[in-house]
């Protein structure tokens, strides 16, 4: 059993969304209300699934930790494809459900609230697995491989959204690993990487960030507003996300990688 495994659903989704406490779980609603799109680029993910699958109604997609539905949404809109989404927050999941509707989805998309690391054993028969920057929740990549795989069609892919971090930097992060590390987990759990797309930092990227980091921002400072003796846990939350915010834009690569079974 891998660490994640120990750590209860609320911490498991607070260090998804790169917090240090479990006592923010229940006011993450709260702060990333401003955010559909929570992590992942779904323009990105719904041109690999396109070019690595052969899109249409008989496509199934799984969408873990799907957040507030984005990608699953957006998905079964472009391509027509039944999406199932889970997600361990309510509130998320049920403005997903919203969002499918508004987009006129509803008979394409599923959304559950559920713990996805016990869910996944009884999950199976999907040709697009995907991740969406929800970082380590099943373990280290020869882990999180190892499990989603047995939750594949043959010829079914697994699309993953993260960071790691260029050999030759001497830079250290608590969750992303160097690409030569990552490259023996992948092969270790018997997978290749068959397509990748990194993002670039350019001028829009860092424009959009600081829009998301504001109003992040604005969103705690409204919380401490509200209860003042919960200072420090917002606070804290702000600080981490300006260094992850820094992170990716100064240190860490960025990617969508596309993993297929050997």
């Amino acid at each position: 059993m891998n660490e994640q495994s120990y750590k209860s659903i609320e911490e498991s989704v607070v260090a998804a969304m790169d917090g240090d406490t479990p006592e923010l779980f229940q006011f993450l609603p709260y702060i990333l209300q401003d955010f559909w799109e929570i992590g992942a680029d779904p323009e990105a993910i719904i041109n690999m699934v396109q070019k690595h699958s052969l899109a249409g109604p008989d496509l199934q997609v799984l969408d873990m930790g799907c957040g507030k539905g984005a990608v699953s949404v957006k998905l079964a809109q472009k391509i027509g494809c039944n999406c199932f989404g889970i997600d361990a927050i309510e509130a998320f999941v049920n403005e997903a459900a919203i969002k499918a509707a508004e987009y006129h989805v509803s008979y394409l998309c599923r959304f559950e609230v559920n713990d996805i690391r016990t869910r996944v054993k009884s999950l199976y028969g999907f040709d697009v697995i995907v991740l969406g920057a929800i970082g380590p929740v099943f373990g280290n990549y020869f882990e999180t491989l190892s499990v989603l795989k047995k939750c594949l069609n043959p010829n079914g892919i697994i699309l993953i959204d993260d960071g790691y971090i260029d050999d030759d930097k001497e830079f250290k992060h608590p969750v992303c690993i160097t690409k030569g590390e990552l490259n023996n987990q992948i092969h270790q759990a018997g997978m290749d990487i068959i397509d990748e797309k990194i993002y670039e930092a350019d001028e829009n990227t860092v424009n959009l960030h600081k829009l998301q980091f504001d109003n992040l921002r604005n969103r705690c400072e409204e919380l401490i507003q509200k209860y003042p003796l919960k200072e420090k846990l917002f606070k804290d939350y702000i600080a981490n996300q300006q260094r992850e915010y820094n992170a990716i834009e100064q240190e860490i690569v960025n990617s969508l990688m596309v993993f297929k079974p050997i």
